[in-house]
């Protein structure tokens, strides 16, 4: 083609210099030693902005490591942790959950969301990218883009090594003393029927046996077979089974023999669009977080799709049980209710109780499949107080266990509290303080032995005759409210497929909307499922603020036109990728608000 015939050349869009990186909880990860972007000039940073109770910010944690390993020379990951939680705020919490997940990067603790806003993040967990010289490149909010950013990181490589301002060699990483403990970080418990106790020691990745006294070690179990692993339950059969989590699968454990066997799971994470039933060895699950005995299957609080699962052993099968993969709390039909991380679970005759944790709920599911709700009443709402279930409030809770009198034992872990629920009265009270991050309780006679997650032991505390109630706290999360103008309010959810994809239209549409609020009024019109990835929503005008609840999902495959994937037998099979997230955007209606509201699914180059 001719230069008369050429098309001009696209714009360039305006490089956007990289804000400082600020955080009044300082730096982790790094031997005492402050870090300024200057410090990485030369090298490509990407900013992984996190909070530790976001399962979702935990599978972007896995995600980044081989990418950290491949590109260590050239490329540095650094955290920046931004809380939801009060406790969350808390220094030494992220000093601990730096270690509990293994963080091997320097992280930056901004308690008050100072560099989060100056990034303009709406959304845990989100990605942003800087080039070699300062500038910010691109911008991911959610899980499943390392892939794309890693091409990017190559094309960065490339691109500054020619211009000499590439710069090679370690990073700033420096990491913490080990500690010597016979536990570390804890996570479940079960009391086994020879009356010593199974714990699952998750950040060693293994199983730790202990004597009835909760403390003297009995043997570990496993060796490179589990990753991070969590819920316990004891089958009929004798042997325990294990929620694996990090390694999306449910294994058997042999108390006589120690012999473990996987049962569930592929050992990947479940995406949109796989199935969701069938040979338990052949789907793929997600963050299995708890397990429970009930019904004659072997429920499971599958966390990192916001459901519960079950798995039949007679079958060797798993299905859905209840939930959409929607992030809130719906009750009602279990085909149509919403969970936020389900973490806890305990059978208790016609109930299994549920530990809804990002919604800072006690939840329970009944034999008939109705989903219900005792305590809590959203994403957004959380504190410690007692009283009337109706305005009782728990922290992040991720325990629950079923006590003999019927009532329920709440680990309400980022209150550093035990609580109890009592159905007959419906009343909550608070059986013990000053615990730390408690996960798990399990019964052992009139006692109830606690997982104290982070001072990594068991802690035996007598149940008590009557509760004490402590004074009531309550919080809201502390983000700063978008505001909005009265009346349309356009959603735009922005969408690029990553270099050499292209959006996936062969099963019909490839991408999915879904809008709702809290409180519901605030949205008159434009609620609902769709596919287009923009919404003309209606705003009620005599309500004045709340949140907007927005799911997107879209699905791209590489691009044939440019660089074709190959399978093992050596013909074309395309690759295909699912981008999803979920926001909680707080709006603020007022007279000279915005009228348009831009949300970013996928990485946009000058973003």
């Amino acid at each position: 083609m001719n230069a008369a015939t050429s098309p001009a050349p696209a714009p360039r869009r305006a490089r956007v210099r990289a804000p400082e990186l600020i955080g009044k909880g300082g730096w982790i990860n790094t031997g005492g030693k402050d870090l300024t972007l200057a410090d990485f000039r030369g090298r490509t940073l990407i900013l992984d902005f996190w909070t530790f109770c976001c399962v979702n910010c935990l599978h972007v944690l896995d995600e980044l490591r081989e990418l950290e390993e491949k590109h260590r020379d050239t490329t540095v990951v650094i955290g920046v942790h931004s809380p939801k939680f009060v406790h969350e705020a808390e220094h030494q919490a992220v000093v601990d959950a730096v270690e509990r997940y293994g963080v091997h990067h320097p992280v930056l603790d901004d308690p008050e969301l100072a560099t989060w806003k100056q990034y303009a993040v709406r959304a845990w967990p989100t990605l942003v990218v800087i080039d070699p010289e300062g500038y910010v490149v691109a911008q991911h909010a959610g899980e499943g883009h390392v892939h794309a950013i890693e091409r990017l990181v190559e094309q960065l490589e490339a691109e500054h090594q020619a211009k000499g301002t590439l710069r090679r060699g370690d990073g700033p990483y420096v990491p913490p003393e080990p500690v010597a403990t016979d536990l570390r970080f804890p996570g479940k418990a079960l009391r086994l029927p020879s009356g010593r106790f199974l714990v699952s020691d998750s950040t060693r990745h293994q199983l730790v046996e202990l004597e009835p006294d909760g403390e003297t070690v009995v043997r570990r179990i496993g060796d490179g077979d589990f990753r991070e692993p969590q819920g316990l339950a004891l089958l009929p059969s004798g042997k325990v089974i294990v929620a694996d989590t990090v390694n999306h699968a449910l294994r058997t454990v042999d108390p006589a023999t120690g012999v473990i066997e996987r049962v569930a799971g592929t050992g990947r994470q479940w995406w949109q669009g796989a199935p969701t039933s069938g040979p338990a060895l052949e789907v793929d699950l997600s963050s299995p977080w708890d397990v429970a005995w009930w019904q004659g299957r072997v429920w499971i609080a599958m966390a990192g799709v916001h459901q519960l699962w079950t798995y039949d052993p007679e079958t060797g099968t798993v299905e859905v049980a209840a939930g959409t993969t929607n992030e809130g709390l719906v009750d009602g039909p279990a085909a149509e209710a919403w969970f936020a991380q389900p973490s806890g679970l305990a059978a208790a005759g016609d109930r299994l109780w549920i530990a809804d944790s990002e919604t800072s709920a006690l939840r329970w599911i009944d034999t008939g499949g109705a989903v219900h709700s005792a305590v809590g009443t959203g994403l957004f709402d959380f504190g410690h107080r007692d009283g009337n279930a109706g305005q009782a409030l728990l922290q992040h809770p991720l325990g629950v266990t079923a006590l003999p009198d019927g009532s329920v034992a709440v680990s309400d872990t980022y209150n550093h509290a035990l609580r109890r629920y009592d159905p007959a009265t419906g009343e909550v009270t608070t059986l013990a303080t000053d615990l730390r991050e408690p996960s798990g309780a399990v019964l052992d006679g009139e006692e109830i032995v606690v997982v104290e997650s982070a001072r990594h032991r068991l802690t035996r505390l007598r149940l008590p005759e009557e509760s004490v109630r402590v004074e009531g706290v309550a919080h809201r999360t502390q983000r700063a409210a978008t505001e909005v103008a009265p009346g349309t309010l356009r959603l735009d959810v922005v969408f690029q497929a990553p270099e050499g994809q292209k959006l996936d239209t062969r099963y019909g549409p490839s991408t999915r909307l879904l809008v709702s609020s809290t409180p519901p009024e605030l949205l008159a019109g434009g609620g609902g499922a769709g596919t287009d990835l923009f919404r003309e929503l209606e705003l009620d005008p005599a309500v004045t603020e709340g949140v907007l609840h927005v799911s997107a999902m879209a699905a791209s495959c590489d691009d044939p036109a440019g660089g074709t994937s190959r399978s093992e037998t050596g013909g074309e099979y395309p690759a295909c990728h699912v981008h999803q997230q979920d926001w909680g955007v707080p709006l603020r209606v007022t007279g000279d608000g915005v009228s348009r509201l831009p949300l970013v699914l996928a990485g946009m180059d000058g973003a």
